[in-house]
C-alpha cells in the first residue's frame, strides 16, 4: 500500500459520469480525504475558489465545458493559494497532452484510472500543495515581520531626527564675540548624527575656552558620548566643566589643557568604558594678550592664519582620548597677532576624496583657507564647505566634519563678551 497523502485535504472531483464521480469519491475517503463533487466544469469553477481545496481531479471531455477550458479559467481566477489540478483522459497524443499543460493542469491520468497510480499522483500533488502553502504560510511570516521592521525603522528614524535637532541645537550660537576675538563653529555628519562636535565657552572676562572634538565611528553611541564630552566643556554649568577650577575668591580659571585632557581621559575609561575614543584640539585664549595655551590629542594640527598669508600647521601632537590609561598630553602655546586666525578642524576635512581616490589632505585645505581668507566667520566656513564638496564631488561627506574658526582682532577692541 502506498504511503498516505502529505496533507489529506479537500478534493474537488469534475465528472459529467455519476458513476465515476461515486467511485473516485469512494477511493478518496478511504484515503482520509474530504471530497467536494461537481457534474460540471462550468458550476465547478465558482467551487473549486475555495481555498481549502488544494486537489482537483477532473475529466476531459465534458459538455458546456472541457477539462483544459476549465483549467485556464481557474488559472485566470484570483484563487487563494494553489489548487493541484490532474485531468483525466483517454488521449494520449502528444499534442494533447501539451494542450493540457498549457491550459494549467498539473498531472494526467489515462483512463481507466489505475487505483495505484491514482494514489501516487495524489500524493505527489498533496506534497506539492502543503509545499506551496508552507511558503505562502512564511512569505505572510516574512511579510508581518518586515511590516513590523518598517514600523520599528520609521520610530528609529523619527529619533534619530529628534537627535539630530537636539544635536544641532547644542550648534545654536554659531557665531559669538568676545571683545576682540570671533568665534565661529560649523558641524556636518556624514549621518543624521555624528560623533563630531564643537564648541565655545567665556572663562572670565579675558579668557574664552574652544574645543573641537571627533569621537570614532558613527552614529548613535558616538553622538553620545561626543555630546556629553560638550555638556561637560560647556559655559552652561561651569563648577561642572573638567576644563575650569574655581577659585578662592570665586572666579574661575582654566586648568591647562592637558591636565584637562588627562581628566577627560580618564573619565572616558573609568566612567563611561566605552570602546570608543575620541580625539580633540583644546584650547584657551586670553583675548587681553594674544596668547593661547592648547593641547592636541590625536587631532590634526591646528592651520594657523597669519594676518600676512602665511600659514602654520601647529602642535605637536599626541594620544587621542580614551585610548591609554595614565596618558600624558603636553600643552603648546601660540600667540595671535590683529588679524590672525585659527582654524581647529576634524580629519573629516583633510580624509575627504575626489573621483579618483586622491586625499585633499592639510595641503589641499590649506590651499582653500588661503583662497577664501577675503572671507570671515560664517562665511569663510561656508565657503569651506562649498570647497569640501565641489572636491569630493557630492553634497554628502564620507565622514563627519567639523571646524572652530577663531579670529582675532586685536588687543586694543574693548573687552567683554556679547
Amino acid at each position: 500500500m502506498a504511503e498516505p497523502p502529505a496533507v489529506p485535504g479537500r478534493v474537488l472531483v469534475i465528472d459529467d459520469s455519476r458513476a465515476q464521480r461515486v467511485m473516485l469519491a469512494s477511493l478518496l475517503h478511504r484515503w482520509g480525504h474530504e471530497v467536494v463533487q461537481c457534474d460540471s466544469a462550468l458550476a465547478a469553477l465558482e467551487v473549486a475558489q475555495d481555498p481549502s481545496i488544494g486537489l482537483i481531479i477532473s475529466d476531459w471531455m465534458m459538455p458546456g465545458l472541457t477539462g483544459p477550458e476549465f483549467c485556464r479559467r481557474l488559472r485566470a481566477t484570483r484563487r487563494e493559494g494553489y489548487a493541484y489540478v490532474i485531468l483525466l483522459t483517454s488521449k494520449s497524443e502528444e499534442g494533447a497532452l501539451t494542450e493540457g499543460l498549457e491550459a494549467g493542469a498539473d498531472d494526467f491520468l489515462t483512463k481507466p484510472v489505475r487505483v495505484p497510480e491514482l494514489r501516487a499522483r495524489l500524493n505527489a500533488g498533496a506534497r506539492i500543495v502543503a509545499m506551496q502553502r508552507d511558503v505562502v504560510e512564511k512569505n505572510r511570516l516574512l511579510t508581518d515581520a518586515l511590516d513590523e521592521i518598517r514600523t520599528l525603522y520609521a520610530a528609529l528614524d523619527q529619533d534619530l531626527e529628534e537627535a539630530r535637532r537636539l544635536q544641532q541645537a547644542q550648534l545654536q550660537d554659531r557665531f559669538r564675540r568676545f571683545g576682540p576675538v570671533e568665534v565661529s563653529l560649523w558641524l556636518k555628519a556624514c549621518g543624521p548624527i555624528g560623533g563630531d562636535m564643537v564648541g565655545c565657552f567665556p572663562v572670565n572676562d579675558t579668557v574664552i575656552g574652544a574645543f573641537s572634538l571627533d569621537v570614532s565611528g558613527h552614529g548613535v553611541a558616538s553622538a553620545m558620548i561626543a555630546a556629553r564630552v560638550a555638556g561637560i566643556l560647556s559655559a552652561a554649568t561651569p563648577d561642572q566643566n573638567i576644563a575650569l577650577t574655581r577659585m578662592e575668591d570665586g572666579s574661575l580659571r582654566a586648568l591647562s589643557p592637558d591636565m584637562a585632557a588627562a581628566r577627560l581621559n580618564k573619565m572616558l575609561l573609568s566612567e563611561i568604558r566605552s570602546d570608543r575614543y575620541f580625539t580633540l584640539g583644546l584650547g584657551f585664549l586670553n583675548h587681553a594678550t594674544g596668547r593661547m595655551r592648547m593641547v592636541q590629542a590625536g587631532h590634526p594640527h591646528p592651520l594657523f592664519l597669519r594676518a600676512d598669508g602665511r600659514i602654520d600647521a601647529v602642535g605637536p601632537g599626541g594620544l587621542p582620548i580614551g585610548l591609554v590609561a595614565g596618558a600624558t598630553y603636553h600643552s603648546f602655546d601660540v600667540t595671535f597677532a590683529p588679524g590672525d586666525r585659527m582654524l581647529i578642524y576634524s580629519d573629516g576635512l583633510t580624509e575627504i576624496a575626489d573621483a579618483s581616490g586622491a586625499a585633499l589632505e592639510e595641503q589641499g585645505l590649506a590651499r582653500m583657507l588661503q583662497d577664501n581668507a577675503g572671507l570671515r566667520g560664517p562665511e569663510f566656513l561656508a565657503a569651506i564647505e562649498d570647497g569640501l564638496a565641489r572636491f569630493a564631488g557630492a553634497e554628502a561627506f564620507p565622514d563627519d566634519a567639523s571646524a572652530v574658526l577663531i579670529d582675532y582682532r586685536g588687543p586694543d577692541e574693548r573687552l567683554g563678551s556679547v
